[in-house]
């Protein structure tokens, strides 16, 4: 299927000639039908005689409802613009045609209507002078009469080689579908329409209800039409019925959006580069915007409409801060309107997660870096800007990740992270230093553990530090990072009162030393850890020390008991007291080593 949005001034005859073309009345509404003009969006579809099918939008042209009129253009692929051969070129012919041009959409037709009325010549050779010079430049035109059927044929004709020329959509890809509509069916709940650009939704489908207001919730897609048609899948483009569980018709209307879960970006705030603007008069000013905008505008964005904060950055480059998070990325088209002047103004975004403004001149560095930024998002320069990325944090901004180790010559995947080769190399020298700096100012204890190694490299995740370290040079060592080769230096003192009690441990390894004697050797919570470090102590719960082969020692006087044995049996085999043979025996049990039976019996696990 394929979508084309009409466009032009009120009572032009854009509904009537939809009518003609698919024998579906597009206005929806008794008022519609009783003033004689579109109010809301209206649609209605046909086949053409190549066999494709087509769904028409057919929007407002009365100027107060133009916000009706933008949510109808934003998703469309493809316009027809409309122009009464009796009126010739009117205001809001200029002022859609803006929009148009605004939005970038590159591909329509020209069709001047009510040809049996008056001549159509004039009204064609003004209407293509005025797209001329905008992005519909080069469209096919032509003059119709609907009431006559004069033409019709010929449009049809022309709609068949436009669709033919539209880009194939993605339809793999995450899905993003703008509500224009939502309404309940009795028996079976909520509905919502709007047109499909990318991407496939089918029956059953879990998704997320993204709110114009910043709330979302799960909904599940009970059921799907298009075309009239019930179907178990829709792929784009297309226009789209929805019937949703898990939400309210009053939970989801205009504006509002439904997301592939945890596949979007969404941000509230974003930098944009101005490219088009029509003035109160509908005229189409070129590049730019060469007066500022207001503080205040209104953001119309597929559906939706929302006011936004503006904060110039430079000629061309504005930061705009959204009232709540919403799923727009890099890419996307939006529109600009100051409903004071009537000015439409559109706009690129560049960077739906733009870098924080907070030193003198960054702005007017920051709008140089926009003005010189595509529409696309590029993997180098994004990963390069933050450090580090995670690959579904990149998807969700629309950046594109090549597989591989190296997705591109400054960027290597690192464990489950997309890592800038600079940022790296900075990282391993900060940890480098940090580490130099410990073993300098505390020789006793001169590593780091993963956690202050990881604050110290400034790198986002612990799973990175061991190949950090490699990089850098250094050794980890039972999850502390180090100097390779440098082992904690004890002061001479308590390296002799060390030794001591290692010697005596040779002798009776269950008698560990009390606090007292540790206290009195000058051996404190730093020099125990660093011997700990080393491997030349193992400390058990309640500050008990011993050597690190007292485990096994333990082990062939327990196996030798009678099984089960009691905590008295093991403190009598070990020569101990419960002070040691307590905490003993439950490191034992943690090992897996020994077994308890019940509150007093353990045995040997063979």
């Amino acid at each position: 299927m394929h979508v084309i949005a009409t466009a032009g001034h009120v009572d032009h005859g854009k509904s009537t000639l939809v009518r003609a073309l698919t024998g579906i009345e597009p206005d929806r509404w008794a008022e519609e039908r009783r003033r004689g003009m579109t109010i809301d969006l209206g649609y209605a579809w046909t086949t053409l005689a190549s066999g494709a099918d087509v769904a028409f939008v057919d929007v407002p042209g009365h100027q107060r409802f133009i916000g009706n009129m933008l949510a109808g253009l934003g998703p469309a692929p493809a316009v027809v613009l409309v122009v009464a051969a009796d009126e010739g070129w009117r205001p809001q012919s200029a002022e859609h045609l803006a929009a148009v041009d605004a939005l970038g959409i590159s591909r329509g037709l020209v069709v001047v209507t009510r040809s049996d009325l008056a001549d159509p010549g004039p009204a064609l050779a003004e209407a293509l002078e005025h797209v001329g010079c905008t992005s519909l430049a080069g469209s096919a035109a032509l003059a119709v009469s609907a009431r006559t059927g004069h033409g019709l044929d010929a449009l049809r004709t022309a709609l068949d080689d436009l669709v033919a020329s539209l880009p194939v959509p993605d339809r793999t890809g995450r899905l993003r579908l703008w509500a224009d509509r939502s309404f309940s069916v009795r028996g079976s709940g909520t509905v919502v329409t709007g047109t499909l650009g990318a991407g496939t939704i089918r029956v059953g489908d879990e998704l997320l209800v993204q709110r114009a207001s910043g709330a979302s919730r799960a909904v599940t897609v009970r059921g799907l039409q298009s075309l009239g048609r019930t179907r178990d899948e829709v792929s784009a483009v297309a226009r789209v019925a929805v019937n949703l569980r898990g939400v309210g018709v009053d939970e989801v209307g205009r504006g509002d959006v439904l997301l592939t879960p945890r596949a979007w970006h969404v941000t509230t705030t974003l930098d944009a580069r101005l490219v088009g603007a029509a003035g109160a008069s509908g005229a189409a000013i070129a590049a730019v915007e060469p007066d500022p905008l207001p503080s205040h505008v209104m953001l119309h964005v597929g559906t939706l409409a929302v006011e936004a904060r503006v904060r110039p950055l430079g000629p061309g480059a504005v930061r705009l801060a959204l009232p709540a998070a919403l799923p727009v990325v890099a890419g996307d088209r939006i529109l600009l309107r100051d409903p004071g002047s009537r000015r439409v103004v559109g706009a690129v975004v560049v960077d739906a997660d733009p870098p924080v403004l907070d030193r003198r001149g960054a702005a007017a560095r920051r709008a140089e870096v926009v003005r010189g930024l595509a529409g696309a998002p590029d993997l180098g320069r994004e990963v390069g800007r933050r450090g580090w990325m995670r690959p579904s944090d990149a998807a969700s901004l629309g950046i594109v990740v090549p597989p591989g180790e190296r997705p591109t010559a400054t960027v290597a995947r690192r464990g489950t992270w997309l890592v800038d080769d600079e940022a790296w190399q900075a990282a391993a020298l900060r940890l480098q230093q940090a580490v130099r700096a410990r073993a300098d100012s505390a020789p006793i204890d001169p590593v780091l553990a993963l956690e202050a190694a990881r604050a110290a490299a400034g790198v986002p995740d612990r799973a990175l530090v061991g190949d950090l370290a490699l990089a850098a040079g250094l050794e980890v060592r039972d999850g502390r990072v180090g100097l390779p080769g440098r082992a904690a230096a004890l002061a001479t003192g308590a390296e002799a009162a060390l030794s001591r009690i290692e010697e005596r441990l040779r002798q009776r390894p269950f008698a560990a030393p009390e606090q007292h004697d540790l206290d009195a050797a000058g051996l404190g919570a730093r020099e125990l850890a660093a011997a700990e470090g080393t491997g030349r102590i193992l400390r058990l719960p309640g500050d008990v020390v011993l050597l690190p082969n007292a485990p096994a020692l333990a082990m062939r006087e327990l196996a030798a008991l009678p099984q089960p044995f009691t905590t008295s049996d093991a403190r009598q085999a070990l020569d101990s007291t419960r002070r040691v043979v307590i905490p003993l025996l439950e490191h034992l049990d943690g090992r897996g080593w020994t077994r308890r039976l019940d509150g007093s019996h353990r045995e040997v696990a063979r």
